[in-house]
């Protein structure tokens, strides 16, 4: 029987099975009139608009159960969408529990990947491709496209592939085929993106291959130019559901039209408000838009909260006001008023930790009318991955067992190991393994060969690696670039190993001069993937952790035996992780540190995408806020160190948008010479004088400059703020020496940095603080 036949067969049994006529709705009852409404509009487009924690997963699955249960559809006819496998046993669970029977019958409930693997496995010769294709993964669609990349004499390290796998990527969430590329996108990866795009979807189809981005995009195009085909699906699917509509992208989106574009019966799900991923391709377009892509369209708006107090709900309703682009909606709750949220400013970072580390402490035991709560009760939940390092730091000196949910612990992460063995080096030039992680970090040219040279070399000789590799260069046994490469490595670890003896050089000094010398801070600079800003933040944050110690040796003392004391049992442990992992999740309380201009909203976020980027910020901070049930306090920091030089803060914009009557400040608002939002700051006298704002350094600085600088804007209105203390202090013109690159010329300044033309080393630009004025005659 063929697939066609093996529809019309269904087709046929759907429709005795509709005749039977429906059987009682005792699930129903539990609904609130918002959600049963959802429910019982079955046919025509519906969108439901779900806030935060209203239930939105229950009216869901209460929909599918109706249709099967009235025999509206049967189970092939439910095409049921999702974005995590997760989410999608977790629907197929609830559905089983509510029909009394397992729901493994419902062919078409899953991820867009997953139902779209099963539809190009029937149609894959629409687009040339055999039914047994196979997926790429990342690693084997970097390969390919370095293949490509080499092939067209393409500079791999200027433009990496990595780089171009992005650009694909990002055009087949668009939709986009290489001859559907708008010539706006012409210039993509040096005016090559266009082609080498064509060029890998050609060898895609010769290996009978697709990668993830494909699936839609394959079944897109079958769709489009296949009339037939998509007339046949869109008489089998009779209803589609689909799960967090905000977050789809424009291929997810077209995909879901073209099949709801004959009986229109798709229900929608989603906030607006939570759309988060614009970073990965998610359009909140596509949400706005319903009602005009599908008119006469229902819009239920399901706004009972069922998680949090009113004080949050409050909150996260007040600041998400601010946005412009939003269909908008009001959360409320029946629950008990609570407390109100918390808002407490620090010093500095490290006193943030400290603070929030002592409160969950108190936490545990009961404080200020809050009931006991466990570890597993509570979450820190940051805007950026390098916020965590200060909470480990000190939830692992006291002792105060955690987790990171969405990635590894922060000396776990690939960049901080790397760095840390670079250090290690310089303390131990002995560390074998130290010298095995990064002696092609980054990429010096020594593949496998080389590096088995280097430790045949040092076997014979009886020495550590780094004085194997400095005698294979010395005899000639690793030659071209790769032997200059080595060569430059191993005299830059002897060059530093030196300078740690240097009493006028600060080992956080020594270990920024370590990561720009290796090439491995350039590395990161130069890599253009989502990831690498992040990576490059780490790194700032790591040599700011080595300021608490005396030398390189205390600080990996110090990492190794709390790395080494950390308790690896099931018990409770408080959860960090970052605001975009975080969105689904709740916890009885929440704390949101950094709330800070620049790091929140994220200054990158706006000069990227203007008035956009900051709206996608603001639905981070509801989406932040809504996590917490019962308690929520946002802190925020005067002060950031960041590559040794302090960064003066501004409280963040949202935090202006708070409602004063559902806030509790315990931040005095002379901390910032302003008026702290409009708050009234009574009795917090004695926590203000505990938290030490009243004498820091950063708080007097503030002080002063307040109202001669505004905060920084979107890029469509930005004001620059100047820390006179960061600019260098040379001249253009003045000679100069560095300890590498030797005497040169200033020929610009830029902040603390300095651009150099060096007499051997070339243009170069460094930190104003490595340089040395020479009396030398300029040449």
């Amino acid at each position: 029987m063929s697939s066609f036949d093996e529809m019309d067969a269904f087709e046929g049994a759907s429709l005795s099975a509709r005749a039977m006529g429906a059987r009682p709705t005792p699930y129903l009852d539990d609904l609130n009139p918002a959600q049963r409404d959802a429910v019982e509009l079955l046919d025509g487009p519906v969108l439901m608009l779900a806030g935060a924690g209203t239930g939105k997963t229950k009216a869901l699955t209460t929909r599918i159960v109706h249709l099967l249960n009235t025999g509206a559809a049967r189970p092939n006819e439910i095409l049921a969408v999702t974005f995590t496998n997760k989410a999608a046993r977790e629907m197929k669970q609830r559905v089983g529990r509510m029909l009394g029977q397992p729901a493994e019958g419902m062919p078409w409930l899953g991820t867009f990947h997953a139902i779209c693997v099963k539809l190009l496995r029937r149609h894959g010769e629409l687009v040339n491709l055999k039914s047994n294709f196979t997926i790429l993964d990342t690693d084997d669609q970097l390969r390919l496209l370095k293949q490509l990349v080499r092939a067209a004499n393409i500079d791999d390290k200027r433009w990496p592939a990595r780089m171009l796998a992005g650009i694909i990527d990002d055009w087949k969430n668009r939709a986009l085929t290489p001859d559907k590329v708008p010539a706006a996108d012409a210039g993509a990866y040096n005016h090559k993106g266009v082609e080498l795009y064509a060029q890998y979807q050609t060898r895609l189809r010769e290996l009978n291959a697709v990668d993830f981005g494909d699936l839609l995009l394959h079944m897109v195009t079958i769709f489009q130019t296949h009339e037939d085909v998509l007339q046949q699906y869109q008489r089998w699917f009779r209803y589609i559901l689909v799960d967090e509509y905000q977050d789809t992208n424009v291929a997810q989106y077209m995909w879901l039209r073209l099949l709801a574009g004959a009986h229109k019966n798709i229900c929608c799900v989603g906030d607006d408000d939570q759309s988060i991923y614009g970073w990965r391709g998610a359009e909140v377009g596509n949400i706005l838009r319903f009602e005009k892509d599908f008119p006469g369209a229902h819009v239920v708006r399901l706004e009972q909260n069922y998680r949090s107090t009113p004080h949050i709900l409050a909150a996260a309703s007040n600041v998400i006001r601010g946005n412009q682009g939003r269909l908008g909606k009001e959360l409320w709750t029946e629950a008990a008023e609570g407390e109100k949220l918390r808002l407490i400013g620090h010093w500095d970072g490290e006193e943030e930790a400290r603070w929030i580390g002592e409160e969950i402490d108190a936490m545990q035991g009961g404080t200020r009318g809050v009931r006991p709560m466990n570890l597993d009760e509570m979450a820190i939940l940051v805007r950026a991955s390098h916020q965590m390092r200060a909470f480990e730091d000190r939830f692992l000196t006291i002792g105060l067992p955690y987790r990171v949910i969405g990635g590894p612990r922060f000396y776990e992460r690939m960049e901080i190991r790397d760095a840390m063995a670079y250090f290690r080096l310089v303390v131990s030039p002995e560390d074998d393994l130290a010298f095995e992680r990064i002696v092609n970090t980054p990429k010096r040219g020594l593949g496998d060969k080389a590096q088995q040279t280097i430790q045949m070399t040092a076997r014979a000789n009886g020495v550590s690696l780094v004085e194997g590799a400095r005698l294979a260069v010395e005899q000639g046994a690793i030659k071209g670039k790769g032997g200059g490469a080595l060569r430059e490595l191993v005299e830059g670890l002897a060059r530093w190993g030196r300078m740690a003896g240097d009493k006028d050089l600060t080992h956080m000094e020594l270990a920024e001069i370590v990561l720009d010398e290796s090439g491995y801070t350039a590395h990161w600079q130069n890599e253009k993937t989502p990831e690498a800003p992040g990576r490059l933040e780490n790194l700032k944050e790591l040599i700011k952790a080595l300021e608490g110690f005396e030398n390189l040796q205390g600080f990996l003392e110090h990492v190794s035996l709390i790395m080494d004391n950390e308790q690896n049992d099931g018990g409770a442990k408080v959860s960090i992780m970052t605001l975009h992992a975080a969105k689904g999740l709740e916890f009885p309380a929440v704390f949101l540190p950094g709330w800070e201009d620049g790091l929140f909203p994220s200054q990158r976020s706006m000069d990227e995408s203007g008035i956009k980027g900051l709206e996608e910020e603001r639905r981070l901070a509801y989406v932040g806020i809504t996590r917490a049930e019962e308690v929520c306090t946002i802190s925020f920091a005067a002060n950031r160190r960041v590559f040794g030089q302090w960064q003066n803060s501004m409280p963040s914009r949202f935090i202006d948008e708070l409602p004063e009557d559902h806030v509790e400040v315990l931040t005095p608002p002379g901390l910032y010479g302003g008026s702290g939002g409009g708050f009234s700051a009574q009795g917090i006298e004695t926590r203000a004088a505990e938290a030490n704002v009243y004498n820091s350094p950063g708080w007097k600085r503030l002080q002063a400059r307040q109202g001669q600088y505004g905060m920084a804007q979107p890029k469509e209105s930005r004001n620059t703020v100047i820390d006179m203390d960061a600019v260098a202090s040379f001249t253009l013109g003045e000679r100069v020496f560095h300890q590498k690159f030797g005497y040169g010329a200033v020929i610009g300044i830029e902040g603390d940095k300095v651009e150099v033309e060096f007499e051997k080393a070339g243009l170069k630009k460094v930190v104003a603080r490595f340089l040395n004025a020479s009396d030398d005659v300029p040449f």
